[in-house]
């Protein structure tokens, strides 16, 4: 009961301290011109969408970048938090023995996907696309993506001695070295998953709210601290910004935020060790990417599109359905996939 107090009051004050700045921090994004333009937009395969552009174009003009404000704040504070923890005498427990080392993946990965996803972010909006310094290509930022998951990885095998894969109603499997690149790919795909799903107002930062419920309750019910205070602080300063995000949206979460959300959710449930379980959870993530896959394949080597448009909430629109409909249909499926999830997490 003590640790639920705890950690449900580190939501609060996250929530409290997002609430208090996110609306000078959309003006300061206004001053900045850091903001949705009319264009042309292509997809994270790097091709156009004119679906998208034809049901979004009034959006233009809308500030990108709450990503960045949840990701500075959920940083300064979980560094600060976990000090403070320890100096009121709180004992620092963890699933894995090295709790410093879980704090320092946790970091690395919510830092490096940040940047990665901010060099896009300018890349689009202050249009240095010809700019021989920002002119990397899609396949290069995936390698980048490969190289940081990779690292990632490495962390996770060699200094948390994390290797196993554990499949409800079948068993734990020791991966041995192929958990390296098996954590690399979830990571990866996780990471583009999201960021591919963040297209509709409230979507992609309401399933990820959903989802890290559930997963704060798996590490809150292992009393691992540092895992139970990050998603804690995320969550709070998530919700804040969930506010601004549904329909119609005043601020967007941007590449930053969707890229360093996405691969830091799949890091989260590689360090419980629930990777079939965060399948489940984020099955709407894995769907959306895979439509988008799907449909670039099928139009590469058949020379035609299977779905009238991907990913699949293109889809909907194109057939009549309502943007805020399409989101609050699927904010309702990503709670029972949630439930799910966890059901089969604890049996």
């Amino acid at each position: 009961m003590g640790s639920l107090v705890l950690f449900l009051g580190i939501l609060l004050f996250s929530f409290i301290l997002t609430s208090m700045v996110v609306v000078p921090f959309i003006n300061l994004l206004y001053r900045l011109k850091f903001r949705r333009a009319q264009q042309k937009t292509t997809d994270a395969f790097g091709k156009r969408t004119p679906i998208f552009d034809k049901f979004h174009r009034g959006k233009a003009g809308v500030p990108v970048g709450g990503g960045l404000l949840i990701i500075v704040l959920v940083s300064i504070l979980f560094a600060l938090m976990i000090p403070l923890l320890e100096y009121f005498g709180i004992e620092i427990t963890s699933l894995h023995q090295n709790s410093q080392v879980e704090v320092q993946v946790l970091f690395f990965t919510f830092l490096s996907f940040a940047l990665l996803g901010l060099y896009d972010d300018i890349k689009k909006f202050f249009a240095f696309e010809k700019s021989k310094f920002f002119g990397l290509r899609l396949r290069q930022k995936l390698l980048l993506q490969i190289i940081l998951a990779l690292i990632i990885s490495c962390m996770l095998y060699f200094r948390l001695g994390i290797s196993i894969l554990h499949i409800p109603f079948i068993g734990t499997f020791e991966l041995s070295w192929g958990y390296i690149p098996f954590a690399t790919f979830v990571i990866v795909a996780f990471t583009n998953a999201v960021n591919i799903t963040d297209g509709l107002d409230g979507l992609a930062s309401g399933l990820l709210m959903v989802a890290l419920f559930g997963l704060w309750i798996l590490s809150s019910s292992i009393l691992d601290v540092p895992l139970s205070v990050f998603i804690a602080l995320w969550l709070g300063s998530l919700i804040s910004f969930l506010y601004f995000n549904i329909y119609p949206a005043r601020l967007f979460m941007g590449d930053v935020g969707s890229l360093a959300f996405g691969a830091t959710l799949a890091v989260v449930g590689l360090l419980l060790g629930k990777v079939f379980t965060l399948i489940i959870i984020g099955f709407i993530f894995v769907l959306e990417i895979f439509s988008s896959l799907v449909q670039l394949l099928a139009k590469k080597y058949f020379k035609k599109k299977i779905l009238p448009a991907a990913p699949l909430h293109l889809t909907l629109q194109e057939r009549g359905w309502d943007e805020p409909k399409i989101v609050q249909r699927a904010w309702l499926i990503q709670i029972m996939l949630t439930l799910f999830g966890l059901w089969l997490a604890f049996i």
